[in-house]
């Protein structure tokens, strides 16, 4: 059923996200993206044109994490929830190994459309996987596609290059080839693309081939003002009786005190992931190089959460454990505090407020910054800021005017900034001010929610009767809409079974026509998609909602023959084409069925009619170890498929992938090759005019044998089977 305001999905896999206390710093995947994610589902489910926001993410079953992340739904708010869909396994797993498994990610999440019965109005993708998978599934239902990239991935590539990595390490590690070229394709086909600052289109987006065809739109994410409210409330009657903030305080100040021998002095403080971009070995030369500074000021480092540093991933262990050595090395104790936790919901505003308490200054070392979240929490907060000049602390600044900027490739210039801060009081309380009134001016979510949401319906012409705004989705029926509120699917074999009998042809197509509302239609045949689609020109059949082709292999669908890239990833498990071909190469009784007959995930050729034969094909297959399927067809087409193809497979993935009732599934054949098919747990129907290779099926149950010959036995059986 329709309702009147915006359903919308947005998609932010990797991680660990969940409504409650959630674990930033836990590892490179979860962190300032997190927050972001689960404050702006949050923030748009209040807006008034917003009917409901599901944050679609990673369902996580591992028993060194919390329950809370298994948990199916997770309600949020009154109209946000958080939808977890299991993918590549339970086990938690870091971004770069998800790649092969979004597809299956794809797959669930329109099961789940489905089974909710409502299609979304918008997809809107956080980073280049959630990207890939938002793409996809707007495609299917040719909905408006966003994207925020949070960080891309030539930036990082170029950045790596530059810190002697070389490329073969990167691809291994980060898989940024791979990210690049899905980035390529996502920004490409966006409808939008939401960035937080004007420099992240010209240094980020602009370093792509497909940047110029690309419509952009700053919008700067927001805080909660509630939790990062200034300092000085502290002192204030409201929060005097506030127990909580003051147990929190106290927390903090007696696990800082642990590391200072000062604690009085005003303190440096820095808050970020364990990872080498973000410098963190740069502002403790800074600070353990300059005597002054070490003297006027204690420095605080909080990066990630961690337990056992050797048991960490090499990039967070390699930067904790440099860390501890310059510690040593620069004779820090006393003076430097590296917590090992932090509970980012409750302490985290309240470090802020402790640090600007005691006249510190906010440090962000990073050598390039997206956006930078914690700089405006920190301003928020009133404490004054430090931070890279590359990225987006650039427009922060020019916004708020809360603090310097500085090249951090140089740690004598981060040194003489701090030095300054927190030497001149009268700039301090100055940068203090100004960021407090500053991120209320231009970083609250209501006016990034405002702005969001009326890019949406400007997307959606139809929806909210915008008369002047032109569609820019195309207004057609997707496929993903016409096979959502499908229970009932008619496929069939063309040749020899939907061909054969124009008059009866006729007829079954003016009945799937006329109870197209509840029967959805397909082939499926060994023909290429070429192939398929020139003898249906010339039997004058329209394109049908489903296109199985080449056996099996290949999954399309109407109207725009778009491919089943899921299937294609499945298919894709131990399938070893060369080693195949050189095997066989060696039977001088096959030959092969030339270009046209071969496809990514089909080998054919031409045999003779000799059991004899077809069993030294198997044996040659078998003893060289190569799992693959072997089918045999009308008495001279020889097919070579990865083990997990055929016709039959590709129905029962469809029926799984579309929540279809093998009982309201009938699939029709005539021949050998449609046997797997016929005996795939849906209604079969066997033909009146088929070859002898299925006599064997007979009295079998859940197969029709009609006496009808081509699509007369078709309608024959649908009558049986009672689809009509």
């Amino acid at each position: 059923m329709k309702k009147p305001g915006l359903y919308i999905q947005l998609f932010s896999i990797h991680g660990l996200i969940r409504g409650e206390s959630p674990q930033l710093g836990y590892d490179a995947d979860t962190g300032g993206q997190v927050k972001y994610v689960l404050e702006l589902a949050r923030a748009l489910a209040a807006q008034p044109d917003v009917d409901q926001v599901d944050l679609v993410t990673r369902l996580i079953e591992d028993k060194n994490l919390s329950p809370a992340y298994s948990a199916p739904v997770e309600q949020i708010s009154a109209k946000a929830r958080i939808i977890r869909i299991q993918c590549g396994g339970k086990k938690y797993i870091r971004k770069e190994l998800l790649w092969p498994h979004l597809d299956e990610f794809i797959d669930k999440t329109l099961k789940l459309i489905k089974a909710q019965g409502r299609i979304p109005d918008i997809f809107h993708g956080h980073y280049a996987d959630a990207g890939y998978v938002a793409m996809e599934l707007a495609a299917a239902f040719d909905a408006p596609f966003l994207f925020t990239g949070h960080s891309l991935g030539r930036n990082k590539k170029d950045k790596l290059l530059e810190s002697g990595q070389s490329l073969a390490e990167i691809n291994k590690r980060y898989k940024i080839d791979h990210r690049i070229s899905v980035e390529e394709d996502i920004i490409k086909k966006a409808n939008l693309i939401i960035t937080s600052t004007s420099q992240e289109i010209e240094k980020q987006y602009g370093l792509y081939d497909n940047a110029p065809l690309q419509q952009y739109t700053v919008i700067p994410p927001g805080i909660d003002l509630e939790t990062f409210y200034p300092y000085y409330h502290s002192h204030m009657a409201p929060h005097d009786n506030n127990e909580s903030a003051k147990q929190i305080r106290m927390t903090l100040q007696r696990e800082l005190q642990r590391f200072w021998s000062k604690p009085e002095k005003p303190f440096i403080l820095a808050l970020c992931r364990p990872d080498q971009r973000k410098n963190i070995a740069g502002l403790i030369e800074a600070y353990g190089t300059d005597n002054d500074l070490r003297a006027m000021a204690n420095l605080a480092i909080f990066a990630g959460i961690r337990k056992d540093i050797s048991d960490m991933e090499d990039n967070e262990r390699n930067v904790l454990t440099d860390m501890l050595l310059k510690m040593d090395y620069y004779d820090l104790y006393g003076k430097l505090a590296i917590p090992k936790k932090h509970d980012f919901a409750t302490e985290v505003p309240e470090l802020y407020r402790l640090c600007a308490d005691s006249g510190g200054v906010f440090v962000n070392p990073a050598m390039v910054e997206p956006f930078g979240i914690t700089i405006i929490e920190a301003s928020a907060c009133g404490l004054p800021i430090i931070a890279t000049n590359d990225g987006g602390p650039v427009d922060i600044v020019a916004n708020c005017h809360n603090g310097i900027l500085v090249d951090v490739d140089s740690s004598k210039t981060i040194g003489a900034a701090i030095r300054e801060m927190l030497v001149d009081h009268e700039k301090w309380e100055s940068y203090s001010r100004n960021g407090i009134n500053g991120v209320r001016s231009h970083y609250a979510w209501e006016s990034h929610c405002q702005r969001t949401v009326d890019c949406m319906k400007k997307l959606l012409p139809q929806k909210f009767h915008h008369k002047n705004s032109a569609p820019t989705v195309a207004d057609r029926s997707s496929f993903g809409a016409r096979l959502t509120p499908l229970k009932k699917m008619l496929i069939t074999d063309i040749d020899n079974t939907l061909v054969g009998d124009r008059d009866r042809l006729a007829d079954l197509l003016d009945l799937l026509h006329n109870n197209r509302d509840k029967i959805g239609w397909g082939v499926a045949t060994g023909r290429s998609l070429d192939m398929t689609l020139d003898i249906m020109t010339e039997q004058n059949i329209p394109i049908p909602d489903i296109l199985i082709c080449s056996v099996g292999t290949e999954i399309y669908y109407g109207p725009d023959l778009r491919i089943d890239k899921g299937w294609q990833q499945h298919l894709n498990h131990r399938w070893r084409p060369e080693e195949i071909k050189r095997e066989l190469a060696g039977l001088d009784f096959l030959s092969s069925q030339g270009a046209e007959g071969q496809r990514r995930f089909k080998i054919s050729y031409f045999m003779q009619d000799d059991k004899e034969l077809l069993n030294k094909v198997i044996r040659t297959l078998r003893d060289a170890r190569l799992r693959c399927k072997v089918i045999y067809s009308h008495g001279q087409f020889l097919d070579i498929l990865p083990h997990r193809a055929a016709k039959g497979k590709a129905i029962s993935y469809i029926k799984y992938k579309w929540d279809i009732f093998p009982a309201n599934v009938m699939v029709a054949g005539d021949s050998g090759n449609d046997e797997d098919m016929l005996r795939s747990r849906s209604c079969g129907l066997v033909v009146g005019n088929h070859s002898k290779e299925l006599e064997h099926l007979k009295g079998r149950r859940g197969i029709f044998f009609s006496k009808h010959k081509y699509a007369g036995g078709i309608i024959d059986g649908l009558i049986h089977y009672k689809f009509l």
